[in-house]
């Protein structure tokens, strides 16, 4: 029998009423990190999707890389977002919250007291941030990071692990570990970015090191039933490539294997871009045959210009969630858009980043 994208699933500790996933979407819209009242409304015209997923939130000072991003780090940012999560809970949704470091992707103007940003090494990123400029959004090149010392590592795990406690305590139904496209973790992931020598570079074991030890605070903190991970394999995002990212890949779902999470959220491809690229192929059925071969039960979610046609089969073919993302900015009942098979309202991008309702909770739904 063909499962539906419609029909429910149940993901580590979650009940989701359908298979459709609202992606992490950044919009720029929470001044001095704390999450507005407007928040709480975009999140809440959105809670028919099975599962939200928040925009990524900084798990500290250190890791904000742009302005007016969401924080989980202080007592107001937690406060403003019980009030997301109260809005969605009280719409029938299910909702969890991305975890961030951004690593070298960030700005001296964005740091504690001008530090430079932090990376595995002192690479900077060929890639954009995001500075505030009379309210209006700017960008700007990132800032030359300085190389972590092996001794600051535990502290920054450590500060994952106090987040996914905030975000408990904030009303979250689960979160996300974010190791995507370029961020801090998968800079330690990847041989273009790590070019350490200590027990986090080097090797394929060593460059993973830190994920699984954040995997494991996380999990250890809130349960790996209520813990999912991303991952992009592939994406060129934030100026991040790996020599052979097959193998990499393939050692990372051995070791998620071994916890038994919520999910594995995969981009296919360049984020926000092409799903196959010519100069890197990745065989993510072989990668999912790995996963499942090691033990791996977590629910499998897929991402990157998904359409109904493309979902359906994506799901005909075993993965378990599918994340739309820019469809889902200007389509609030995207669930019952995509049951109906349209019409859809098309995202106006000059309002992606930064500003108030327009362009962000004043996209009509069908009913109106």
């Amino acid at each position: 029998m063909t499962t539906s994208l419609f029909s429910p699933l149940t993901a580590g500790s979650m009940s989701l009423a359908n298979r459709i996933v609202m992606a992490p979407l950044t919009r720029n819209r929470a001044p001095n990190a704390v999450p507005t009242p407007l928040m709480a409304t975009y999140y809440q015209q959105r809670a028919t999707a099975g599962l939200l997923i928040t925009e990524a939130t900084a798990i500290s000072h250190q890791g904000q890389g742009y302005a007016d991003v969401p924080g989980l780090y202080a007592p107001e940012q937690i406060e403003g977002w019980k009030a997301v999560t109260a809005a969605v809970h009280a719409a029938g949704g299910k909702i969890v919250t991305q975890l961030w470091h951004v690593g070298r992707v960030s700005h001296v103007d964005l740091q504690p007291n001008g530090a430079a940003p932090v990376a595995p090494s002192a690479i900077a990123a060929k890639t954009k941030t995001v500075l505030l400029k009379d309210g209006a959004p700017v960008f700007v090149d990132t800032s030359v990071p300085r190389a972590l010392e092996t001794s600051e590592l535990p502290g920054i795990v450590n500060d994952y692990r106090k987040a996914a406690l905030a975000a408990i305590e904030a009303g979250f139904d689960g979160v996300e570990i974010h190791a995507a496209n370029g961020y801090l973790i998968d800079q330690f992931l990847k041989t273009g970015s790590n070019l350490r020598t200590d027990a986090h570079g080097g090797s394929i074991e060593n460059r993973a090191r830190l994920l699984v030890e954040v995997v494991q605070a996380v999990t250890d903190a809130i349960g790996a039933g209520r813990t999912g991970v991303r991952l992009s394999p592939v994406t060129p995002a934030n100026d991040v490539i790996d020599a052979d990212p097959q193998p990499l890949f393939s050692h990372v779902m051995q070791e998620l294997a071994k916890f038994d999470l919520a999910y594995v959220h995969f981009i296919e491809g360049a984020t926000g871009g092409p799903r196959e690229l010519a100069d890197r192929p990745f065989d993510y059925d072989a990668l999912r045959d790995r996963y499942h071969a090691a033990g791996g039960k977590a629910a499998w979610m897929v991402n990157n210009g998904y359409d109904l046609a493309l979902a359906q089969g994506a799901v005909n073919n075993g993965a378990d969630l599918v994340a739309f993302g820019k469809t889902y900015i200007a389509n609030p009942d995207l669930v019952e858009r995509l049951k109906q098979g349209g019409p859809f309202n098309e995202p106006d991008s000059k309002t992606f980043y930064g500003g108030g309702a327009q362009g962000y909770t004043d996209y009509p739904a069908l009913q109106a």
